[in-house]
């Protein structure tokens, strides 16, 4: 289990997080001459997002996607593409190539296989992520009881996008979505794990002692994820 680095502030924490990934994309960009980056939407990183866009990188040879998505065209308020292309993909940041997960396909699933299609053409290994939680444990788009969370954690699967469909009873998600599976995760670079707040250091704490078929967290460690754990209490 990887220890939880803390920090004082927000300010802080996303200075830490925006400077490990841009260490991360110059650092493939020299070795390889392209980087591939994978970050959350949500309101958590925002912070580092802005941080990251200012970063002095060669943004020409950078792509960036998402983790998960929800199946919505970027136009919706719900879509993460929209927090990617207004806070991350400015500045500097804007010449990088874009990688959206959803695509006005017939199919969830048809769009998630499209965008498997073009991350591999990207070159498919992600040299680095940015990953958040929710309170529930869930990370991507592998949320507890979800009909799709077996087969997202199953690690001999090859890395790719799969549909997750809406949960049963009121389950979350409440809409389709587009997820990278656990054998992504596995294959990255590094994946850097933000939370803020106590609630969300005390579900990461308990979720890590958890079953790896059926929770996230505990998959991430039993299945020897480069993982990185940044925490600030503030919010």
């Amino acid at each position: 289990m990887p220890e939880i680095e803390t920090f004082a502030t927000v300010d802080d924490w996303a200075d830490a997080c925006a400077d490990r990934l841009a260490s991360d994309l110059a650092g493939a960009v020299s070795a390889r001459g392209k980087a591939l980056f994978a970050g959350p939407g949500g309101s958590t990183p925002a912070p580092v997002y802005e941080r990251l866009s200012r970063s002095d990188l060669d943004w020409s040879r950078i792509a960036v996607t998402l983790i998960d998505e929800r199946y919505v065209p970027e136009t919706s308020p719900d879509s993460n593409a929209r927090l990617i292309r207004d806070v991350l993909l400015q500045g500097p940041a804007a010449a990088a190539q874009f990688i959206p997960l959803y695509r006005p396909a017939v199919t969830v699933d048809r769009a998630a296989a499209e965008a498997a299609a073009d991350l591999s053409s990207a070159g498919g290994r992600l040299d680095t992520v940015l990953l958040g939680m929710g309170e529930d444990g869930h990370i991507c788009s592998m949320f507890p009881g979800s009909p799709t969370l077996k087969t997202l954690l199953t690690p001999v699967l090859k890395p790719t996008v799969l549909g997750v469909p809406p949960g049963r009873d009121g389950a979350a998600p409440t809409i389709e979505r587009l997820s990278m599976n656990l054998p992504y995760l596995m294959q990255a670079g590094r994946v850097i794990l933000a939370l803020k707040g106590r609630t969300k250091r005390e579900v990461y704490e308990r979720e890590a002692g958890g079953d790896p078929r059926m929770q996230p967290i505990a998959a991430l460690l039993a299945h020897a994820v480069p993982l990185d754990v940044l925490w600030t209490e503030a919010n």
